[in-house]
C-alpha cells in the first residue's frame, strides 16, 4: 500500500525463502482472476436460469387481480384502485400497472430487468467501495461480488420463487432494494458536485424518490429510514466525517420523502379499509404484542442463521479484498482528516443495527399486516437481507485488505509466508463456491416446477378461453399451486374468494368453479 510492499506483491530479495516466494508470483497473481472468473460462471449461471424461468410465469394469487385491473383500468385506473379500496400504495399500483399493462409480457421480462439493473448498480457501488480503499477496482471480483449476493438473495431463502419471479412480491420487496443502491449511487455523484443546481437536483430527488417508496414498500421504508437517519447523524460536520451539511441535508430529505409517502399510504382510504379487515387485537406496542415479536423475530433469524450459503457473500468479499490489497497506497479506508476514531467505528458498525432493528421492524410491520403467522411471509425479508448480504461482503473485503496489510507486516520482518495468502484465497474461493452449490437442488426444484405448471396453466387457459368463445359464463378451473401462494378455492367460502373473482374478471365470466 503506497511504499509499504504487500504479501500480494511478493517483491524477490536476495534470501532463498524471499526468492521461493517471487517464484510463486504469477502463480497467486493467476489466481484471483480465476477465482473470479469462477464465481462469475457459476453465479451468472442461477441468475440466468432465474431470468430464463421468466418466460414460464403465468399469473396466480395478486397476478390475477393485478392483470385485469390494469387492463380495463389502465395505470391511472389501478393507481387510483390501490389508493381508495386495497391498500393506499400508489407508487406499488402504478409499477403494477406498468408491469401488466401488456398482459403477461412484463411479468416474464420483470427478474431480467431486476437482474440487470441490480447487477449494474452493484457493480458501480463496489467500485466506490473499492477506490474507498485506495485501491483500483479489480472489475471481474466487483462483478463476482454483485452476482454472489444476488444468487444467494433470489435463492438462499424459503421464499425464492416470491422473491424473484412472482411479480407483486418483486414489485414490493425487490425493486425497492434496486432503486436503493441507485439512490446511493446518486447521492454519492451529487452531494459532493461543486455545481450548486446539480446538488439542488439531487436533493430534490432524493425526496421525491423516498417519498416514491414510502407508498410502494413499507418494509423498505423503514429499513432505509434507519440507515438513513444514521448516515445522517454521522454526516454532522462537528463530527468531521463529512466536509459540508450536504451529506446531512440529502440523508434528511430521503427521510423526509419516506415519511410523507408512508403518511400518504397510512391516511389513504385503502389503508383504512386493509386495517378494518384485521380483528381487533393488542396494539403493537403493547407489552404482550411486543414480546410475541421478539419471539418471532427469533425464529426469523433462527432460520435465516440456519442457512450458512448467506456465508457466501462475505468469502467473496474476501477475495475483493485481497484483490484490493495487492494494489492499494495508502493503507486501510480513506478517512478524512481529523475523524475521530469513535466516528469511524460507528461508520464500520452502522449497518449492525440497521439490520438488528430494521428486521425487527419488518416483523412487527408482518404481524400488524397479516396476523400472528406474518413472520413467515418471507418474501418481506428481502427489505433487510439486502442490507444484511452487502454489509457482510463489506465486512469480508475490509478483511481481506487487512489480512494483506498484516501479511506485508510480517514480510517487512522477513517473516512472510506466501502460501497463507494462496490459502486465503482457494478458502474463501471455496466457500463461495460451496454456499453457490448449496443453491443448486433448489434452482433445480424451481425450475421443474415453474416449467410443469406453466404447461399446465396453457392447457387449462386454452381451454377455458374455448368454453367462454362458446357463451360459457361459468367454467371449470383446477387449482395450480407454486410458490406457497394462493389460488381459487383458497377459502370454503367462495364470496370470500377473491383469488377466484379476479380470475372470472379477467375471463370476462360471471364465476368459476373447482375441478
Amino acid at each position: 500500500m503506497g511504499t509499504v510492499s504487500t504479501e500480494c506483491e511478493d517483491r524477490p530479495t536476495r534470501s532463498p525463502r524471499a526468492a521461493r516466494a517471487g517464484g510463486r508470483r504469477p502463480y497467486l497473481r493467476g489466481l484471483l482472476p480465476v477465482a473470479g472468473a469462477t464465481l462469475v460462471a457459476a453465479a451468472g449461471a442461477l441468475i440466468a436460469v432465474g431470468c430464463f424461468l421468466g418466460l414460464y410465469l403465468r399469473p396466480t394469487s395478486d397476478d390475477w387481480c393485478a392483470a385485469w385491473k390494469s387492463r380495463d383500468l389502465g395505470v391511472l385506473g389501478i393507481t387510483s384502485d390501490f389508493y381508495l379500496t386495497q391498500n393506499g400504495r400508489i407508487a406499488n399500483a402504478f409499477l403494477s400497472g406498468v408491469v401488466y399493462g401488456d398482459g403477461l409480457a412484463g411479468v416474464k421480462v420483470l427478474p431480467t430487468a431486476i437482474a440487470v439493473a441490480f447487477t449494474v448498480g452493484l457493480v458501480l457501488l463496489g467500485c466506490r467501495f473499492v477506490r474507498l480503499l485506495g485501491a483500483r477496482p479489480p472489475v471481474p471480483l466487483v462483478l463476482a461480488c454483485a452476482l454472489v449476493v444476488q444468487a444467494v438473495l433470489y435463492y438462499a431463502g424459503p421464499r425464492s420463487y416470491q422473491v424473484l419471479l412472482w411479480a407483486p412480491a418483486t414489485i414490493s420487496h425487490t425493486v425497492p432494494s434496486v432503486i436503493g443502491v441507485w439512490a446511493i449511487l446518486l447521492a454519492v455523484r451529487t452531494v459532493r458536485h461543486p455545481r450548486a443546481a446539480v446538488r439542488a437536483g439531487g436533493f430534490a430527488a432524493a425526496f421525491l424518490i423516498g417519498f416514491g417508496l414510502g407508498t410502494l414498500s413499507e418494509p423498505f421504508a423503514l429499513v432505509s429510514g434507519l440507515l438513513a437517519a444514521g448516515a445522517a447523524l454521522l454526516a454532522l460536520p462537528r463530527l468531521k466525517l463529512a466536509r459540508s451539511w450536504h451529506p446531512f441535508t440529502w440523508c434528511a430529505l430521503w427521510c423526509g420523502g419516506l415519511v410523507c409517502g408512508l403518511t400518504v399510504l397510512y391516511t389513504s382510504p385503502g389503508a383504512r379499509w386493509r386495517r378494518a379487515q384485521q380483528p381487533a387485537g393488542e396494539s403493537a406496542l403493547s407489552q404482550g404484542e411486543l414480546r410475541e415479536a421478539v419471539r418471532d423475530w427469533v425464529r426469523m433469524w433462527d432460520a435465516v442463521t440456519g442457512q450458512w450459503a448467506y456465508l457466501g457473500a462475505a468469502a467473496v468479499g474476501v477475495l475483493l479484498g485481497l484483490a484490493a490489497g495487492r494494489r492499494t497506497g495508502p493503507p486501510g479506508m480513506r478517512w478524512r482528516a481529523g475523524t475521530p476514531r469513535t466516528v469511524r467505528a460507528a461508520v464500520l458498525l452502522l449497518p449492525v443495527p440497521v439490520v438488528v432493528l430494521g428486521s425487527f421492524a419488518v416483523v412487527v410491520g408482518l404481524r400488524s399486516g397479516y396476523g400472528p403467522s406474518g413472520w413467515t411471509y418471507a418474501r418481506a425479508w428481502t427489505n433487510y437481507l439486502v442490507p444484511m448480504e452487502l454489509a457482510l461482503c463489506a465486512y469480508g473485503a475490509l478483511l481481506g485488505e487487512w489480512g494483506c496489510r498484516w501479511l506485508a507486516g510480517r514480510r517487512t520482518a522477513g517473516a512472510a509466508e506466501p502460501s497463507a495468502v494462496v490459502a486465503a484465497v482457494v478458502g474463501a474461493a471455496g466457500l463461495a463456491l460451496a454456499a453457490l452449490a448449496v443453491l443448486v437442488p433448489g434452482v433445480q426444484q424451481l425450475t421443474t416446477a415453474t416449467v410443469t405448471r406453466a404447461a399446465a396453466w396453457d392447457a387449462q387457459n386454452s381451454r377455458i378461453r374455448t368454453e367462454v368463445a362458446h357463451g360459457a359464463t361459468d367454467v371449470g378451473y383446477r387449482p395450480l399451486y407454486i410458490g406457497s401462494l394462493a389460488e381459487p378455492f383458497f377459502t370454503s367460502a367462495y364470496p370470500r374468494d377473491w383469488v377466484a373473482a379476479c380470475v372470472s374478471k379477467w375471463y370476462g365470466i360471471d364465476r368459476i368453479h373447482r375441478l
